[in-house]
């Protein structure tokens, strides 16, 4: 796997930058997310926490034993209170 790959697209986040972080310290996924933003973009990790998810199992497969799962969180947009009264 190139390093150069973009985990995530929100954040700009590549292969390269996960490698530092674990290299760094980070040893799991709510580390590497900590560490890189990596799911904490627009998407909210709806398109890169597997990615993530995966790439922390397949480096350290004990480090998912136990350990909270990154969780997706829905996206934020404006609206206007009109639109939440029901007004169109």
């Amino acid at each position: 796997m190139s390093n150069s790959i973009i985990v995530c697209r929100c954040e700009e986040v590549t292969v390269e930058n996960l490698e530092d972080a674990y290299h760094t310290g980070a040893i799991t996924s709510r580390q590497i997310k900590m560490k890189t933003r990596a799911t904490m973009g627009a998407c909210q990790g709806r398109v890169c926490r597997n990615l993530v998810d995966l790439w922390m199992g397949n480096k350290n497969p004990l480090a998912s034993k136990g350990v909270e799962q990154l969780s997706y969180r829905p996206p934020v947009r404006p609206i206007t209170f009109g639109e939440l009264a029901g007004e169109e």
